[in-house]
């Protein structure tokens, strides 16, 4: 299995019952059973996982959580709005883990050790932001442009995440290559 499909798959497990509800909104699906199907997927990935006698990750009991919350709420008030800000309480979450000083530091290469560990700190608060943005961005489109938020939720989420990604590897590999060509120039022992 790719790599990348292998990291990307507990994601999506994760949020697999959103993913579901988007796709069925961009459809034009009666909200009511964009809902419903989304409180039952969240329902069924976790009975599974129970039957399967396998552990039920936080961020999916989350998921699990909003989905019935948020889920409930627009099938009860018949407004689709509520499910359509779950992503928000994500984003707040995700983002306040986030700013815990230096847990971006796992992801580094072995290359970068010992000449990057303070960007990589820096870019740890920088996601924070972004997911912090994200979450209000998502709000503001939920509630105030309805109609706009299967096209937001399309684009916004992905292009910023991987701008920002490109910036920091793009980041990371000029700071962490100047910084090992320095210290290679000077000799050890010397005083710089």
């Amino acid at each position: 299995m790719h790599p990348l499909i292998y990291a990307a798959r507990p994601l999506v497990l994760d949020f697999l019952a959103t993913i579901v509800f988007l796709v069925l909104v961009a459809l034009k699906v009666d909200p009511a059973i964009a809902a419903g199907v989304a409180i039952a997927i969240g329902v069924a990935q976790v009975a599974v996982l129970k039957i399967m006698k396998r552990p039920i990750a936080p961020l999916q009991w989350l998921g699990l959580g909003l989905v019935l919350v948020f889920g409930t709420a627009s099938l009860l008030t018949h407004d689709i709005r509520f499910l359509m800000v779950k992503p928000t309480l994500v984003y707040l979450l995700v983002g306040a883990f986030m700013l815990k000083r230096g847990w971006m530091l796992r992801y580094m290469p072995p290359i970068a050790a010992g000449h990057g560990e303070d960007v990589m700190v820096v870019f740890g608060y920088v996601w924070a932001g972004l997911m912090f943005t994200s979450g209000i961005a998502n709000a503001v489109v939920a509630v105030a442009f309805t109609d706009h938020w299967v096209a937001f939720m399309a684009i916004f989420p992905t292009v910023s995440k991987i701008g920002l990604f490109a910036v920091q590897y793009l980041t990371m590999r000029t700071v962490v290559r100047r910084r090992v060509l320095a210290a290679r120039e000077v000799p050890e022992g010397a005083i710089a």
